[in-house]
């Protein structure tokens, strides 16, 4: 992937590569998530949530290691695991392995125009965080009454903008700004972010789209 450099930011290629080490490690909590019995699966999401929410919270007052990079993105590719189990019980690994590749080509593309653009685009971070808060609620509010699966693939397109946004957002915040080593491993974990919720929301199209055939 082609990151323009700018005098500040000689620490993109180190995001980039935490990046990368954060897919594996997830890739290999992916893969034990095949072991992990079904009743550890909630406490780890709450774990999860916990860790997102630490990080987040302390974002701006101290950066979080590589190490505490490394375990987030393990327990999320752990609790991953039964949302890509399910697509391919349900719809079979083709679709699965597309909705990778679609991710990966969406990705890319919009991290190479958001690094090379002349445009400022981190006007997108308000708009962008009430959108994720709306989405946010709507998923809470499916945990009780659920939605429609049209309603879950509007959701789920809306997500993939939002996530799509994200995406834009950070590298071209990141091209603007600069980043400094100490905040490669908070970069690199808001990428991940962004691949894999863009990730789950491509596959559940694929897979709501899937089961309508």
């Amino acid at each position: 992937m082609y990151v323009q450099q700018t005098a500040n930011g000689t620490y993109l290629p180190s995001v980039l590569r935490a990046f990368a080490f954060s897919l594996g490690f997830a890739f290999l909590g992916t893969m034990a998530g095949v072991f992990v019995p079904p009743a550890l699966f909630l406490p780890l999401v709450i774990l999860e949530i916990g860790m997102l929410l630490f990080a987040f919270l302390l974002r701006r007052k101290k950066a979080i290691s590589y190490t505490f990079l490394y375990v987030f993105t393990f327990i999320s590719g752990i609790t991953t695991y039964p949302i890509v189990s399910h697509y391919l019980t349900t719809i079979g690994p083709n679709p699965v392995l597309l909705a990778l590749a679609t991710t990966t080509t969406v990705f890319t593309g919009l991290a190479v125009y958001a690094s090379t653009t002349k445009r400022d685009l981190t006007f997108l971070g308000g708009i962008l965080m009430a959108a994720l808060l709306a989405l946010i609620a709507i998923s809470i509010f499916n945990i009780f009454w659920p939605l429609s699966s049209t309603g879950m693939l509007a959701f789920s397109f809306v997500g993939v903008l939002v996530f799509s946004g994200y995406v834009l957002f950070d590298f071209n915040r990141m091209k603007q700004y600069g980043v400094t080593a100490e905040e490669v491993p908070l970069m690199a974990l808001n990428l991940y972010l962004d691949f894999i919720n863009l990730f789950i929301n491509i596959l559940r199209i694929f897979g709501i789209l899937g089961s309508r055939d």
